[in-house]
């Protein structure tokens, strides 16, 4: 601490100037010389006039009322009061160290500090989460040296700090490690899975449980399955929290059945099971354009060429003589076969085909009914019948040529 005091000359005589402690009645120093005997304290001065105290390693206990004295009559006096801080230190033994609980009991954490002013305890998760209350409350802070936790649960497991901090730097914390211990619980998400034979699939289990549990699958015999060709376990942990998968390379129809994930550790045991079932692979049927067969016998095909006989010159019309009337009974007898045909849709081919309604000549309606199924037998790749027909025409051509 420093100070100074004017001191006054009068008639050549010069007074002197002395630092006491004011609490304790204790003088420290007088001019130039240190009275009291801790070595802490010393006295310099600037010309007799200022006068400085100084206390190196300042502690705690230094702090009070100091008083600069000058002999004079009467006397004359200053005092300052020296404030000490003292950066906030957290004491071991009142606060807590690490706590291992069971789930549903109820925690006290405490938090003891020193420090001047009195330092201020506030609670936070190491990590940043929101600090779980219960009953859907969550904070992120908790002010106060103790930290209540009534019927605590595994969401409210972690690292917490006691952070104590009263202005004067550095604030300093303290970790405090909360284990909850509970037993192995598993959930499944689905329970039930279908594969076909050949699939890749993978089987998902989530399980729970501190102290760490020991997780593996077993089949339906309880025979443990291990890492190899077939099978592949894995095992993924985050804290209290392990998703279990199993994967199956490739699905034999020896692979459909139950398993089972199992997780346990010292406070107990669980399991959970997953049926894999068969599904079906879809054959898939080629398509194809089905056709009538063509008719081994053709019995207007063969009426036309025992027709195709060159009749005797006659002036009446013989019976074997093709004629205007004959031919049109010809085409009506081949139009009435078509007809009678099942299928709906070659019967209206077949009809566009050989049509007989407004025809002048037999000439002219043949050859029309020649350009019109050649161009039909273009655009035509479905109906065998078109191909029957359009050959009788043919022939009755053949025919009228030799007529003329």
């Amino acid at each position: 601490m420093d100070g100074f005091q004017t001191i006054e000359q009068r008639t050549g005589f010069l007074f002197q100037v002395a630092w006491l402690r004011v609490d304790t009645q204790t003088i420290l120093t007088i001019a130039n010389h240190v009275i009291t005997k801790n070595h802490r304290i010393g006295v310099t001065h600037s010309e007799h006039k200022t006068w400085l105290l100084h206390i190196r390693d300042v502690r705690e206990s230094d702090r009070g009322n100091y008083m600069c004295q000058i002999n004079t009559d009467p006397m004359k006096s200053q005092i300052g009061y020296l404030e000490v801080v003292v950066p906030p230190d957290i004491l071991d033994y009142p606060t807590s160290t690490d706590m291992v609980v069971r789930e549903g009991s109820n925690v006290s954490l405490r938090c003891e500090a020193t420090g001047s002013p009195t330092p201020n305890i506030t609670w936070r998760r190491e990590d940043g989460e929101l600090i779980n209350l219960g009953n859907n409350q969550e904070v992120s802070s908790i002010d106060g040296p103790v930290f209540n936790i009534t019927k605590v649960n595994r969401l409210q497991m972690g690292a917490y700090l006691c952070i104590a901090s009263n202005g004067v730097p550095p604030t300093v914390s303290k970790r405090i490690m909360l284990v909850v211990h509970f037993t192995p619980m598993i959930w499944i998400q689905n329970q039930l899975v279908g594969a076909q034979e050949g699939q890749q699939m993978t089987l998902e289990c989530h399980s729970e449980a501190f102290p760490k549990s020991i997780n593996y699958w077993t089949r339906e015999n309880n025979v443990i399955i291990a890492n190899g060709e077939k099978y592949e376990p894995s095992f993924s942990d985050n804290v209290y929290k392990v998703h279990m998968k199993l994967m199956i390379r490739s699905v034999a129809m020896s692979d459909y059945g139950s398993y089972k994930c199992i997780s346990k550790n010292s406070l107990g045991e669980t399991d959970g099971s997953i049926k894999l079932y068969h599904i079906p692979t879809p054959t898939t049927e080629p398509t194809t354009t089905s056709t009538l067969p063509v008719p081994t016998t053709m019995d207007p095909v063969e009426n036309i060429q025992w027709s195709r006989q060159k009749p005797m010159p006659s002036l009446e019309p013989s019976s074997n003589e093709i004629t205007d009337a004959s031919l049109s009974t010809v085409v009506r007898s081949e139009e009435t076969r078509i007809r009678g045909r099942p299928s709906h849709e070659e019967n209206h081919e077949a009809e566009n085909v050989i049509d007989t309604n407004n025809h002048k000549s037999v000439d002219n309606d043949i050859g029309q009914r020649r350009i019109d199924n050649t161009a039909q037998s273009m655009s035509s790749k479905s109906s065998t019948w078109h191909c029957v027909t359009r050959s009788s025409a043919a022939i009755c051509i053949i025919m009228l040529s030799a007529l003329s």
